[in-house]
């Protein structure tokens, strides 16, 4: 029997195909990293520090006449031994605004600088850790601040008018209205089924038809590192699964895609980028005033109902996949107005109200001071 490749595995192996081809420009030493690193990491986190090496590499070698002669492909540990303190400063700096290959203008904030200063950090790490750096210079450069910002979510009267627009042609332009005709049932069932589980855009696109159990109601999702979990369709999600069932049932999907949950008009495994686009399109109806609706903020919204609803952070851990609880805690746990004004109102220190409070109260209140 032919061994069947699953939509995680085929990802994972083109993550790893387009890891190898950019490690073949990059010099020894970062082959040499990715490889020790490779037992301890998942390989989109390989992939993604990989790329921000080559940035780094290929800024130096734009701006800094020290690393413009040589090829990057012959770079060694002496050449990492002229990088400085001052580089790497520079470097972030030039995040802030700069031209990629392709001659398209960039730019990172906050996040974006933070996570490419901490991929060039750990590579110098390794490498004096390995001896070939006799100092750490990133040591030496304080990591950019990334403030905290309320994650963008919807509110219940956005999650109707969101699921109404899913469901209601009408609300559509001309162009719109002749695809939705044709993915109806399969736009509301991802939609419906992200913001009534909270499982990741990829986790979605990655969901076979066998995955999928009907009859209890339940679904087997690949996570992010490759391990898999059950997870349950709540009692709203479950009747729009089977009315999109019964639809994909009938759907001949092109060769390679037959197991594939939802389908493309092309009949091929929808993928991340066009589940994106879908979701975009219909929030951008459903809630204008609301910016970047996208996949991963309808996870957002699942977890933060979800925590409200329960306050047991460890649930809501289990059910969005996260390995840290801590990663939970700092985006849900601590995110609740409600809950804060709850938390106050319940305080009771049995101090009497001062006389200068009541006058207060009363100079406050016209009608009071007349009764």
């Amino acid at each position: 029997m032919a061994y069947k490749t699953s939509y995680s595995d085929k990802r994972r192996m083109e993550i790893v195909e387009h890891t190898r081809s950019l490690l073949s420009e990059m010099p020894n030493d970062v082959y040499d990293y990715i490889l020790a690193i490779s037992d301890s990491t998942q390989p989109l986190t390989r992939l993604g520090y990989v790329r921000d090496l080559k940035l780094f590499f290929t800024y130096l070698q734009k701006e800094n006449p020290k690393f413009s002669t040589k090829p990057m492909l012959a770079w060694t540990s002496d050449d990492f031994a002229l990088i400085t303190a001052r580089d790497i400063t520079m470097f972030l700096d030039y995040l802030t605004l700069y031209f990629n290959e392709a001659d398209e203008m960039l730019s990172n904030h906050e996040l974006g600088k933070q996570r490419k200063f901490y991929s060039v950090r750990a590579f110098f790490k390794w490498m004096y850790k390995q001896q070939k750096l006799k100092n750490d210079v990133t040591a030496l450069v304080d990591a950019p601040k990334r403030h905290e910002k309320p994650i963008l979510r919807l509110d219940i009267e956005e999650v109707k008018r969101l699921l109404k627009t899913v469901a209601d042609v009408e609300a559509l332009s001309g162009r719109q209205k002749a695809f939705h005709r044709l993915t109806a049932a399969r736009d509301l069932a991802m939609v419906t089924l992200l913001l009534g589980t909270g499982i990741r855009v990829s986790e979605c696109a990655g969901l076979d038809i066998d995955d999928v159990n009907l009859e209890n109601g339940s679904f087997l999702v690949t996570r992010k590192g490759g391990n898999q979990a059950i997870l349950y369709l709540p009692d709203e999600v479950l009747p729009v699964m089977r009315d999109y069932m019964d639809v994909r049932m009938e759907i001949e999907a092109a060769p390679g895609d037959e197991q594939a949950l939802f389908l493309s008009l092309q009949k091929r495994r929808m993928n991340i980028r066009s589940i994106q686009n879908m979701v975009k399109k219909y929030a951008a109806i459903a809630a204008p005033l609301k910016k970047r609706i996208s996949p991963h903020k309808l996870r957002s919204t699942f977890g933060t109902n979800l925590y409200n609803e329960t306050g047991d952070i460890y649930l809501v851990a289990d059910q969005l996949g996260h390995s840290d609880i801590n990663t939970t805690r700092r985006h849900y746990a601590a995110m609740s107005e409600d809950r804060r004004r709850m938390a106050a109102s319940h305080v009771h220190l049995g101090i009497e109200p001062r006389a200068k409070d009541a006058q207060d109260d009363t100079a406050e209140n016209p009608d009071t001071e007349n009764e």
